[in-house]
């Protein structure tokens, strides 16, 4: 497995990296079996990066992954958020930074994963009642005392980077990113760059839509979150759908696939960036994986440009209320 650098810190994951909500939360998943199973597949193909949050389950899926890890602990770079908060009964209750959340959220995990050290600490949405100062502090006071050894953002504006890398090294920024979401292009990307911030991409296959899944609405499970999302409703999952065509079009002549061409696409837009993609299976995962040989020409990067250009899906990447979060 190729291995990428996040930041100037000295932070080294493998070019893909996994990332672990779908096997707890939000989308149909195969079992805590099979999700252990998937997550030793990862390990045992040289992926190292593996990703989780305090919110997916709720909390349930620090432990899975916690479990996963018993006696492979030094075979990962574990990364886990912090700051969407939630009940034990799945309730949404606003987002935190404030420094004694932070202190306390670290703690919990930390006890959920059943480790002494968490690899990659990243603030999940930034709370804009509270200075990112304030957080990046409390942050930066977890790596002192030796239960973070890096430092990340997620969904943060340029503006914010700025000011929370000013306070602390910050190693990563973890953002929506792939050929039908590409906003960060514009000044997000430019500014991480600048600062020698490394870029951790996620849904970079669209949410399973670019792999060609999905060839209807109703071909998602009655209680995937996705039902909920603009791109995959009405006309717009027709409109998108068409371009998801191109892709697959494209990936044939290539004699691979399109969830590996969208993939190797991401992984061409720079050495600096780590597409994370979910899976909850082995035989997706082995799938995924054959994107870091895919190799793409000048003109092969042209044509993906040309046939799903920027802005080209239609719909938000979130409903309303999310969209309130992200890029703050």
């Amino acid at each position: 497995m190729q291995q990428r650098k996040l930041g100037t810190q000295g932070l080294e994951v493998s070019a893909l990296g996994l990332g672990c909500m779908g096997m707890s939360e939000f989308y149909q998943n195969a079992g805590e079996a099979e999700a252990i199973a998937t997550i030793h597949r990862a390990l045992d193909r040289g992926v190292t990066l593996i990703d989780t949050a305090d919110m997916y389950g709720p909390f349930t899926n620090e432990e899975l992954v916690g479990r996963a890890l018993r006696g492979r602990r030094d075979e990962a770079i574990l990364a886990t958020k912090f700051g969407n908060v939630r009940g034990t009964d799945g309730s949404f209750a606003g987002i935190d930074g404030s420094a004694a959340y932070v202190r306390k959220a670290c703690d919990a995990s930390l006890q959920r994963l059943g480790v002494d050290h968490i690899d990659l600490y990243y603030q999940h949405r930034v709370d804009t009642k509270v200075p990112i100062e304030e957080t990046v502090v409390a942050m930066a006071e977890l790596v002192r005392a030796g239960k973070v050894r890096y430092l990340g953002l997620s969904e943060a504006a340029p503006a914010t980077i700025r000011r929370a890398h000013a306070v602390h090294a910050i190693s990563a920024l973890q953002s929506e990113y792939s050929l039908w979401s590409r906003e960060v292009e514009d000044e997000i990307l430019p500014t991480v760059r600048e600062l020698g911030i490394g870029f951790v991409a996620y849904s970079p296959l669209g949410r399973g839509f670019l792999t060609g899944r999905f060839r209807k609405p109703e071909d998602l499970p009655e209680n995937d979150r996705r039902r909920m999302f603009p791109r995959f409703q009405g006309e717009m999952f027709a409109h998108n759908l068409k371009l998801v065509e191109h892709v697959e079009e494209l990936a044939s002549g290539k004699g691979v696939t399109a969830a590996q061409l969208a993939l190797a696409w991401v992984l061409h837009q720079g050495k600096d960036m780590v597409p994370l993609f979910g899976t909850t299976r082995r035989e997706n995962l082995d799938d995924n994986l054959g994107a870091v040989e895919v190799q793409l020409s000048a003109d092969e990067l042209r044509r993906l440009d040309e046939v799903v250009p920027k802005g080209a899906a239609a719909g938000t990447r979130y409903p309303e209320p999310g969209m309130q979060s992200v890029n703050r």
